[in-house]
């Protein structure tokens, strides 16, 4: 990683609600569900999400936005997580929430709230100051002003003199200053069918030309995307299969991020867009943004899922405070089996609490390959977070589990096989912070490797006797 300053985030950051429930039926006078067991989990959306997953290769983050005085603003800043600073301004009558109604996981209606006021003159002295050390700037624009006053544009077009800046622009939301790096406007925003590539290259060579851009790259959704420049650069990089059904809210806020990082580190627009693809269709594949809500916005560590139970370091501190020890072991954990559950109990008896780190999807297969996992991240940590001798789940996305490790900092790391401790990764982190390093023996003949063959064996065996 070439960049030294933090990713500055600029734009319309929203507060994400989803209220989810089940529905075994309908309103006896209209064609909708009754939710029973509603809850409420909270995201970050908008600039915020665009702020959260800028922030998701380990760099420094810092989000500038409008925000009103009310408490959608406090359970914003509550959910951002560490390594983002909130450079918030109380501009906004009420800080802009939506809200999705679910029955079933099916998003069946959705609320806008506090879409109606406009931001007041922003201080454009405090952006100004944020950005003088800024690696790179990446504007997400939602439509609610703040990126189209006069003041804030002066201080963005000065700034696209030093250092690279992607605009990610909105329909009802202003045109990207003179002079940007990369504009990444979706199909439907630039015009063009979300499956034909041919047009959207035509069409990006135009935007740019019109709005006086370096480059723009068009997101086709699940296509992938096209970009061209203005000297006659251009290209198409495919999208990267999902098995549906999925969720695709905020991946272009992903994909806008992942471009920002790339050209911080010193790459060319097409290789922002090969990232950006890439980062795009891995978000997708883990949930999208409903992977990364919380019911409470007093929990948050490396990345929470839905239906984990308690915070993995609201855990730790609490055994800490308590004196009791520790323990956390990790893994993929991909179509739990009995040998998982002997290591699990096995580790649990090593101490008071269990923290247990797993993989994410995208990690899952850089170690095992395409096709792997079977089971999603958020169905994963569900089951184990059922698992009376688990504490707490928590997901990591890299392929080792060292820098979760490195905060929570377990008394005791349990490592299952037969596996040399001293050259494992994680020995040295769990070392300096006073822990021990154990491995316990699997069960014979339990693998979900061997599991997993053993069921297509069958099916194939199957398909024979027909």
């Amino acid at each position: 990683m070439t960049a030294r300053g933090p990713v500055v985030v600029v734009g319309d950051a929203l507060l994400d609600a989803d209220l989810r429930g089940e529905s075994f039926r309908d309103c006896p006078d209209a064609p909708a569900p009754v939710l029973e067991g509603t809850s409420a989990w909270y995201r970050p959306g908008g600039a915020a999400l665009a702020a959260h997953r800028a922030r998701s290769d380990g760099r420094d983050v810092v989000l500038v936005t409008a925000l009103g005085r009310d408490p959608a603003a406090e359970t914003l800043a509550g959910i951002l997580g560490s390594g983002i600073r909130l450079v918030g301004m109380p501009l906004l009558e009420r800080t802009p929430v939506k809200t999705r109604i679910q029955a079933n996981g099916r998003t069946v209606a959705r609320m806008d709230e506090g879409s109606g006021g406009r931001a007041e003159p922003a201080p454009a002295e405090v952006l100004e100051r944020v950005l003088r050390q800024a690696s790179a700037v990446l504007v997400s624009d939602y439509g609610y002003g703040l990126v189209g006053q006069r003041a804030v544009r002066d201080v963005l077009a000065e700034c696209v003199g030093r250092v690279p800046v992607v605009w990610d622009p909105h329909p009802r939301g202003a045109d990207p200053v003179l002079g940007t790096h990369l504009a990444t406007p979706n199909a439907a925003e630039a015009g063009v069918g979300g499956n034909l590539p041919d047009e959207a290259l035509d069409r990006a060579r135009e935007l740019a030309g019109r709005w006086g851009v370096r480059s723009v790259a068009v997101t086709l959704g699940g296509n992938g995307a096209t970009w061209a420049d203005g000297s006659g650069g251009r290209g198409y990089v495919p999208g990267e299969p999902v098995p549906g059904p999925v969720d695709t809210c905020g991946a272009g806020d992903a994909f806008a991020a992942a471009c920002t990082a790339a050209l911080a580190d010193g790459g060319s627009a097409g290789e922002a867009v090969r990232a950006g693809v890439a980062a795009a269709s891995a978000f997708v594949a883990e949930g999208g943004a409903g992977a990364y809500a919380l019911p409470d916005p007093g929990l948050g560590s490396v990345r929470p899922l839905p239906g984990q139970g308690p915070d993995a370091a609201e855990v730790a501190d609490r055994a800490r405070r308590r004196g009791e020890r520790l323990v956390a072991t990790g893994g993929c954990f991909d179509l739990l089996h009995a040998g998982h559950i002997d290591l699990l109990r096995r580790a649990r008896r090593l101490g008071d609490r269990l923290v247990v780190l797993i993989n994410g999807d995208a990690s899952v297969r850089a170690l095992k390959g395409e096709g792997r996992p079977v089971v999603g991240a958020y169905d994963r940590a569900r089951v184990l977070s059922a698992l009376d001798c688990v504490d707490a789940v928590e997901v990591f996305d890299e392929t080792t589990p060292v820098r979760a490790l490195e905060k929570l900092r377990p008394d005791v790391w349990v490592k299952g096989g037969d596996y040399d401790v001293e050259s494992l990764p994680e020995t040295p982190v769990v070392r300096r912070a006073g822990g021990a390093v154990v491995t316990v023996p699997l069960v014979p003949g339990h693998s979900t490797t061997g599991l997993i063959t053993r069921i297509q064996d069958r099916g194939r065996d199957g398909l024979r006797a027909r």
